[in-house]
């Protein structure tokens, strides 16, 4: 029997269980949407194949993307048509070589040395925002406390986007993530956005700063539209993806506290840790692995035919024991840095470093400076986003 997807996680520290039953029978297994079928890769080797990109699009408007079958109606031509106007930019639906255009304005922007540069600044912001929990009391909400105020204050400052505005794009991209079965609402958070960036980009042209949209727009590589669409994936996915994992890291390493007290022993470990958060946890699974096969093809010893559907689960390829040892445990010295949490090839998540960074300087000086830090309820009664396209938290109640 096919199974349906998508299929809901129901424990915090592991994916569905369906996963290991669909990754032990086979690397890729057929799975029905709304919509129609599509190919569930389940093994980290066959995924990496995938995310490669040769013989495959990640681009909705190609005949057979999953995009097209996550509703059980096909799109009306109207639709398929605002859909296209409204991806101009978003290089993260775009395949060679009009993605590696976009991606070659915005590699100098997140690089190892930019990033570093901008740790400073990261730090200063986690140490204000610890600063103002401590001074409110003994307790807070680490999601809207921390979670969510650090990427805010990061994003706003790397793209120009004024703090002011923050409580905007944090509603609509939370509502926007968190709209799986309800398109209107999401469209509506997601045209409220691209609104509000369409008009600071036509500020911004008429007074660039040294900030990143004010450097794109001086460089005069891209049109207004696309500079609108860069800045949009830019914002959401740069906000939304790190606000879930501060969080859910945190919850992590209390639950685990001889993991813990190794980061406390060795602070180096840090970087190690978060790889491993990022293997372990797999926030994002199959949402931004989506690709539909443009040739007959073979993954896995599985012919795959021109025009078939592909979602990758990372979540699925994070555990597999064929590429990890013992995939299920949550261990700080791990050094994973092949998990594909980030994807792979082409598309490989162009902020990387800077995702790294600010989970690594949140957590750890979390843990510095409030060192009996708990969560004081148990896990069954905390607010886990199991019908979200992106796991995480809706909050997360601390005390110390």
């Amino acid at each position: 029997m096919t199974p349906s997807f998508p299929i809901q996680r129901t424990c915090p520290f592991a994916p569905p269980e369906e996963y290991g039953r669909m990754r032990e029978q086979a690397p890729l297994v057929r799975a029905s949407l709304p919509g129609g079928d599509v190919w569930l890769v389940t093994r980290h080797a066959e995924a990496q194949q995938v995310l490669v990109g040769t013989g495959i699009s990640t681009n909705p408007a190609t005949p057979g993307h999953p995009n097209g079958l996550l509703s059980p109606e096909p799109p009306t031509p109207e639709q398929l048509e605002a859909a296209e106007r409204f991806r101009v930019g978003q290089f993260i639906d775009l395949d060679p070589p009009e993605h590696t255009r976009f991606r070659r304005m915005l590699i100098p922007e997140f690089s190892v040395r930019r990033v570093r540069d901008m740790r400073p600044g990261i730090q200063e912001a986690t140490d204000r925002l610890i600063d103002d929990m401590l001074a409110a009391g003994d307790e807070a909400d680490l999601v809207e406390a921390f979670g969510l105020a650090l990427p805010s204050l990061v994003i706003c400052q790397l793209l120009g986007v004024p703090y002011a505005d923050r409580e905007f794009f944090q509603s609509r991209t939370r509502m926007l993530v968190s709209s799986a079965g309800d398109p209107e609402k999401g469209y509506r958070a997601a045209m409220q956005i691209r609104e509000f960036l369409d008009a600071l980009v036509t500020e911004v042209a008429k007074n660039p700063q040294d900030d990143l949209i004010g450097r794109l727009v001086t460089a005069g590589e891209a049109t207004h539209d696309e500079l609108v669409g860069m800045a949009f994936l830019l914002l959401v996915a740069g906000h939304e993806t790190t606000a879930n994992m501060i969080p859910l890291s945190v919850l992590t390493l209390l639950r685990n506290p001889g993991q813990l007290a190794r980061l406390r022993e060795d602070p180096d470990r840090w970087p190690l840790a978060v790889d491993e958060l990022l293997r372990y946890h797999s926030i994002v699974d199959w949402v931004a692995f989506d690709r539909v096969a443009t040739e007959d093809q073979e993954i896995g010893g599985q012919p795959v035919r021109k025009g078939e559907a592909i979602l990758v689960l990372g979540a699925s390829a994070n555990r597999d024991e064929r590429a990890f040892e013992r995939p299920d445990e949550f261990d700080v010295e791990r050094g994973a840095r092949n998990h594909v949490a980030f994807g792979y090839g082409v598309h490989q998540c162009l902020g990387q470093n800077l995702a790294r960074a600010e989970v690594e300087i949140a957590c750890r000086t979390l843990f510095e400076r409030v060192p009996t830090l708990r969560v004081p309820v148990r896990d069954e009664e905390l607010p886990f986003k199991y019908d979200g396209v992106i796991f995480g938290l809706h909050a997360l109640p601390v005390t110390w």
